[in-house]
């Protein structure tokens, strides 16, 4: 969920948090029979689909490895799924495999719903309780796929929609998720828990959201990949809702095969999701056929200088090692290539227009339905907070709930501001430089390198590569592509609408020729950077 603001995009983004030095937990409870302390850690699903089938591991000892490394210190998991074990014995007792993801522990993230003892609150003490009849639509897929759902996933409350200094990865319910390659830094961004929770090895994969950055900047700068699908290519039912016209879900994943493997089993028409009506004829079961190691050679790959670059020269310089990468892998680089809209996108008056009238009606719309005794609208929910403000509003003001409130659009101001974001971010943004310079995909540094944790103030963010497919609802994947200072940076690839094909292709081919991914080393603050 994004909320408005000075600037209409989340350049202004704040997250807080502890910035207290402290020391890795490693998963010292006893470790599952027959699996060694770390011996799973960053295998991938094919791997472990792979012993699976020889009689090296089952569902259960997976589930169990992953439950007793749930470390309380990094805040990632708001809730632990009571009934994961018995879910992945039923798994190891089914004769044969459900689908791809069989027996595998996933994390989902808390605006997820699920029809199970787990609760699904957007991290919010006001949904305390609120066990949906349903699963939502990625949900019962995960579940259709084999997959084992280990738990729910902290975040930014309300997805950071509460204040217009966002907060990233703090909740009233899950506390301050912390970034596990320094611990004093933020997980950024709303999918923060799931960032962080798949790259400190708590999981095989998991799910975030994304409205303006909310999964591919926790992917950045968790070291991990995240894929923001085209809006419509997967169901949003049951999801708690934020921007509808911006809103995606999708896959967090430790390698570009596993988020393929994932996004395979979310993707398909959805009843309860209108959009995703668009996507027939164009969502694909098995998305890991578009593998290519090789898959750069003869690629046109466009750099966006303007915006884009510029705003960290930590950044810059991980990107510029990226793309010589690209370059001698096979691509022509295009440098640069500009977004013709790049500098008026950052800027436009119809985004908070079309944030407060979206936020606003679809907000109402899943309280006054969800079940159980809980505010039923969004005036209701702004007065339970400043009842509950010891807890609530301790360190985050709820300005940007209580802006959506105040403010009001007429349909047709709302109409004809998602007409110019979409004219702009579209034809004459993304698909103008695509088409210009006949380019396969567009790349950039997704951010900088994670800011320190202010309580307080809230952590500083300046820039990064969200914006435009975020107002076209076109797909990005962020990859890891390099440290500073033992901070992750990602590298987005971004492209037109239902081009996920390509970009898994320029991504895992990236992925496999630079192979920066490594897993945190939970250090203290104070330390380097």
């Amino acid at each position: 969920m994004r909320t408005p603001a000075s600037s209409t995009t989340r350049r202004t983004v704040l997250a807080l948090g502890t910035a207290a030095a402290a020391t890795p937990w490693l998963g010292t409870a006893s470790a599952s029979p027959g699996t060694d302390p770390g011996e799973l850690d960053e295998l991938g699903i094919t791997e472990l689909r792979r012993r699976m089938a020889d009689g090296r591991l089952d569902a259960e000892r997976l589930t169990r490895y992953y439950l007793e490394r749930l470390d309380p210190l990094l805040h990632a998991v708001i809730e632990v799924n009571p009934d994961a074990l018995r879910e992945a014995r039923r798994r190891d007792a089914e004769r044969r495999a459900r689908g791809p993801l069989h027996g595998m522990p996933v994390l989902l993230k808390d605006l997820v719903e699920t029809a199970d003892r787990m609760h699904t609150t957007a991290g919010s003490l006001a949904l305390e309780g609120l066990r949906p009849a349903a699963d939502a639509t990625v949900a019962a897929r995960l579940r259709e796929a084999g997959a084992v759902i280990l738990g729910k996933t902290n975040l930014s409350e309300w997805a950071g929609g509460m204040s217009l200094t966002h907060h990233a990865g703090w909740s009233a319910r899950g506390g301050q998720t912390r970034n596990p390659y320094k611990l004093d830094r933020s997980p950024s961004e709303s999918s923060s828990g799931t960032g962080v929770a798949v790259a400190a090895n708590l999981c095989v994969a998991g799910i975030g959201t994304e409205t303006n950055g909310s999964i591919i900047d926790p992917s950045s700068a968790n070291c991990v990949v995240g894929v923001k699908p085209t809006v419509g290519l997967v169901g949003r039912g049951g999801v708690i809702p934020g921007v509808p016209s911006q809103d995606s879900v999708g896959p967090m994943a430790r390698t570009v095969r596993d988020a393929a493997i994932l996004l395979g089993t979310l993707v398909g028409v959805d009843d309860r999701d209108p959009a995703t009506r668009a996507s027939r004829g164009r969502f694909h079961r098995d998305y890991t056929r578009f593998l290519d190691a090789d898959g750069l050679r003869g690629a046109r790959i466009g750099v966006p200088r303007s915006v884009y670059f510029g705003y960290s020269h930590h950044a810059d310089e991980i990107a510029e090692r990226a793309i010589a990468v690209l370059g001698k892998a096979g691509a022509t680089i295009v440098d640069p290539a500009d977004i013709p809209t790049a500098e008026r996108l950052e800027d436009l008056p119809g985004s908070m227009v079309v944030q407060v009238y979206e936020i606003k009606r679809a907000l109402n719309a899943y309280l006054a339905a969800a079940p159980g005794d809980h505010p039923r609208s969004l005036a209701e929910l702004i007065e339970f907070n400043r009842a509950h403000a010891d807890r609530e509003l301790r360190y985050v003001r709820q300005d940007g709930l209580e802006a959506v409130e105040r403010l009001e659009f007429t349909e047709r101001e709302y109409r004809e501001a998602l007409a110019a974001n979409h004219r702009l971010s579209r034809a004459e943004g993304i698909d103008a430089v695509l088409r210009e310079h006949d380019l396969d995909a567009l790349v950039m540094p997704t951010t900088g390198p994670p800011a320190k944790i202010d309580l307080i103030r809230g952590d500083a963010h300046g820039g990064g590569a969200s914006t435009p497919a975020a107002l076209a609802g076109y797909p990005a994947i962020s990859v890891p592509a390099g440290f500073a200072f033992g901070l992750p940076v990602g590298l987005t690839f971004m492209g037109t609408a239902w081009s996920e094909p390509v970009l898994l292709r320029l991504a895992y081919a990236y992925e496999r020729a630079s192979r920066v991914r490594r897993p945190p080393a939970y250090r203290p603050a104070d330390v380097g950077f």
